[in-house]
C-alpha cells in the first residue's frame, strides 16, 4: 500500500482530486495520449451524460489496468439466494412489524459481507430503476480476494455491531457503529472485520442517488453540514495480485468473474462520484422550543428525490440524543397514521418511544397508514410527568428508513428468520377509554 490508511477528503458531493503519486493526475484534460506512469484513464458515470450540470455525477480513475481485465462472468455457485430486487411475489400485510435483533453468525458459520446479505423488504424494481430495497447483513470473515460491486442501485450502510474496514477503489473507509457510509452503484469493494463479527442494516435505492435535504425556511445551516462528510482519498495496492474474484450484484442475482489482480489499483482519481461516510453524533438537531412537535422530517440526514417535489423515495432520518423542551406538550412521538412507510432500526440504547421489545440490532415495520405511536406505558408516563427541560435518548440512536413506496416483506423476512414478534399488535392493547366528556 503506498499511502498511510483512512484519509479522507471533506464535504458532500464535491468535485475531489486525490492523488497516491505525485503528478499522478492528468493535466489539464481527462483522457491523454499517455497518462501518467502509464496509467489507464476510466470513467465510473453515476448519472447519465446529458444530466443538468448540477445533477451530474462521475468521477475519473487513472488505475494500473482498467476494470474490464477479467474473465466472463457466471452465476456465482451457491450464491446468496436470500437477495432480491424485485417485490412483486413477496408478502402484503398493513400489520405492524417488529423484530427481535437478527442473528449474528452461528458458532462454525463462515460468511463474509456479501453471503451475509438479506432481504427484509422493498418496492419497485432494479431492472426499471425505481424502487428500493431495505437489507440487514450480518459476517464473521474477510472478504480475502473477493470484491463486490452492486449493479442494482446505491448502498446506505449503518453498522449496528462492529466496525467495517472498507476497501474501496477510491481508498480506505473506516466505518463504526454509529457512523453510515453510502457506497455507491457499480463501485468495487472489499469489506474486512477489525474486531470480529457484525451486524447493521442497509438501504438500497435503485433509481437516483442519495443528497442532503434542502433546509427552506431552517436558512443555510443545520441537520446534516456537508464539510463533514467524508471520501477517502486514493491509496493504491500494486503487489497484491493472485486470484481474485469480482462479485456482481445484478438485478437481485449474484455473479461472479476471476481476475489476475488486485481491482483496487487506482493510483489517482477526480470527481464527485465517490463513496463517503458521515458521523452520525455531528448531526446539528433542530427542534421545538416553545410547544408542539415538529414533524420527524427535521431530522433528515441525506434523502434520494422521486419525481413528485416534496416526495422522496426514500429519507435516512435519525432521532439523536437532544434536549426537549416544549411547554405543554406530550413529547413522545405521536400517535400517527402516515402516507409513508416507516422502517425503524435501533443502533444502541432504549428507543423513547417504546419500552422493551424495540432492540439494538432489531428493526420495525409501519408500512403506509397503518396507525402506531408510543405504547401504553410511554403514554401514561408522558402525559402525567412533570414537564421541564430533559435530555432525551442520550446513549441511544434509532433511524429510520422512510419511503413514500408501500413495503412488500420477503419470505425471510417475515418467517424465515424467527424474528417477528407476533405480539407486536398488544403494544397499544392496554390504551384504555378515559374519555371525560359524555353526549349533550
Amino acid at each position: 500500500m503506498t499511502t498511510d490508511k483512512y484519509q479522507y477528503l471533506e464535504g458532500f458531493n464535491n468535485h475531489h482530486t486525490s492523488e497516491a503519486l505525485p503528478d499522478s493526475l492528468p493535466k489539464g484534460q481527462n483522457t491523454p495520449q499517455k497518462c501518467p506512469y502509464n496509467l489507464y484513464a476510466e470513467q465510473l458515470s453515476g448519472t447519465a451524460f446529458t444530466v443538468p450540470r448540477s445533477h451530474n455525477q462521475r468521477s475519473w480513475l487513472y488505475r494500473i489496468r482498467p476494470s474490464a481485465v477479467h474473465e466472463p462472468f457466471e452465476r456465482l455457485e451457491n450464491g446468496n439466494e436470500l437477495l432480491t430486487c424485485s417485490f412483486a411475489n413477496a408478502n402484503i400485510t398493513p400489520n405492524q412489524l417488529r423484530w427481535d435483533p437478527f442473528d449474528l453468525p452461528k458458532d462454525g458459520e463462515q460468511v463474509d459481507f456479501v453471503t451475509g446479505l438479506r432481504t427484509v423488504a422493498g418496492a419497485g424494481d432494479a431492472a426499471t430503476r425505481n424502487g428500493l430495497a431495505i437489507h440487514v447483513y450480518h459476517a464473521n470473515k474477510n472478504m480475502d480476494k473477493r470484491a463486490f460491486y452492486n449493479a442494482d442501485g446505491d448502498f446506505l450502510i449503518v453498522p449496528q455491531h462492529g466496525p467495517l474496514d472498507i476497501t474501496t477503489e477510491f481508498g480506505k473507509i473506516m466505518v463504526q457503529p454509529n457512523e453510515i457510509c453510502v457506497i455507491q452503484r457499480g463501485v468495487r469493494y472489499s469489506v474486512d472485520l477489525p474486531d470480529g463479527p457484525v451486524r447493521g442494516y442497509i438501504l438500497e435505492v435503485f433509481g437516483a442517488h442519495f443528497e442532503l435535504p434542502d433546509l427552506g425556511p431552517i436558512g443555510a445551516n443545520g441537520l446534516a453540514n456537508p464539510r463533514d462528510f467524508l471520501t477517502p482519498k486514493a491509496c493504491f495496492h500494486e503487489e497484491d495480485n493472485g486470484d481474485w474474484q469480482i462479485i456482481n450484484k445484478f438485478l437481485g442475482k449474484l455473479f461472479v468473474a476471476k481476475q489476475d489482480h488486485t481491482p483496487f489499483d487506482v493510483v489517482a482519481w477526480h470527481g464527485n462520484y465517490a463513496p463517503y461516510k458521515y458521523d452520525l453524533a455531528k448531526f446539528c438537531v433542530i427542534n421545538s422550543t416553545s410547544f408542539d412537535h415538529i414533524d420527524p422530517s427535521i431530522f433528515t440526514v441525506l434523502t434520494c428525490k422521486s419525481d413528485t417535489v416534496g416526495v422522496a423515495i426514500a429519507d435516512f432520518v435519525i432521532f439523536p440524543p437532544r434536549w426537549a423542551v416544549q411547554e405543554h406538550t406530550f413529547r413522545p412521538p405521536y400517535f400517527h397514521r402516515n402516507c409513508m412507510s416507516e422502517f425503524m432500526g435501533l443502533i444502541l440504547g432504549d428507543y423513547e418511544g417504546k419500552t422493551g421489545g424495540f432492540q439494538p440490532g432489531g428493526a420495525s415495520l409501519h408500512n403506509v397508514m397503518t396507525p402506531h405511536g408510543p405504547d401504553a406505558a410511554v403514554y401514561e408516563k408522558a402525559s402525567s410527568g412533570e414537564l421541564g427541560p430533559v435530555r432525551v435518548a442520550d446513549g441511544t440512536q434509532a433511524f429510520m428508513f422512510e419511503t413514500c413506496l408501500t413495503l412488500s416483506v420477503t419470505d425471510w423476512g417475515l418467517k424465515c428468520c424467527q424474528k417477528v414478534q407476533p405480539d407486536y399488535w398488544k403494544s397499544w392493547k392496554a390504551l384504555k377509554n378515559e374519555f371525560t366528556g359524555s353526549k349533550a
